[in-house]
C-alpha cells in the first residue's frame, strides 16, 4: 500500500471539487465560469479559451477577445447556449458578458449544487480510503503494523474530508453574500 499514491488520489478529488466550484456563477465574474463553453470552430468543438482571451475587467463583467473575427458569432452563440443564463454582447472582436444580479432563489439553488459537488468529492475520498484499506488487508502485515497503516489512511481521509468541507463553507459564503 502506497500512502503517497493514496494522498495523490485524495488531492485529485479536492482539485476536482475546486474546479467544479469555479464553474458555479456566484454573481462575481471569474474566467473559470466559461471553462466549460465549447465553440464550433474550424469544423470541430474547441474550448472558448482556445479561440480567444477571457478576461475580467470588472467584478461583474467578463470579456472574450476572439482572435479570429469569423468566430465571434460562434463564440457568442456558444456562451448563450451554455446554460449559464448569460447574455453575451458582441462588439467587434470583443464579446462582453455582463453578469446579472442573482436572485435569492438562484443563490439557494447554487448552494444545493455546491452541496452535491461536495458530497461527490467526499465519496471519492472515501472510495480512495476503501481501496487503500483493501490493499493493506491484502499485504497480510503483522497486526500492529496493519493497525498503524490503517490509522495513517484514516488520518489522511479525515484531513481531506476537512479540506472539502472547508471549501464548501467558503463557497457557500461566497454564493450567499449579497
Amino acid at each position: 500500500m502506497n500512502l503517497d499514491q493514496t494522498k495523490h488520489k485524495m488531492e485529485g478529488a479536492v482539485d476536482a471539487l475546486r474546479k467544479e466550484f469555479g464553474g458555479l456563477r456566484t454573481g462575481r465574474a471569474s474566467v473559470n465560469l466559461l471553462d466549460g463553453v465549447q465553440v464550433d470552430a474550424y469544423g470541430s468543438m474547441m474550448p472558448l479559451n482556445q479561440v480567444g482571451t477571457v478576461g475580467v475587467p470588472e467584478p461583474r463583467l467578463i470579456t472574450v477577445q476572439v482572435w479570429d473575427k469569423g468566430l465571434v458569432k460562434n463564440a457568442e452563440k456558444a456562451i448563450r447556449d451554455a446554460g449559464l443564463g448569460l447574455n453575451p454582447q458582441p462588439d467587434g472582436q470583443i464579446i462582453r458578458v455582463p453578469l446579472p444580479e442573482l436572485s435569492s432563489e438562484r443563490r439557494q439553488e447554487l448552494v444545493k449544487i455546491a452541496g452535491k459537488y461536495t458530497e461527490q468529492a467526499r465519496v471519492a475520498v472515501r472510495n480512495v480510503r476503501r481501496d487503500a484499506m483493501d490493499a493493506i488487508k491484502k499485504e497480510k502485515l503483522p497486526e500492529d503494523e496493519n493497525k498503524a497503516q490503517t490509522e495513517k489512511v484514516q488520518k489522511l481521509t479525515d484531513e481531506y474530508i476537512k479540506k472539502i468541507d472547508d471549501s464548501f463553507t467558503a463557497k457557500e459564503k461566497e454564493i450567499t453574500q449579497i
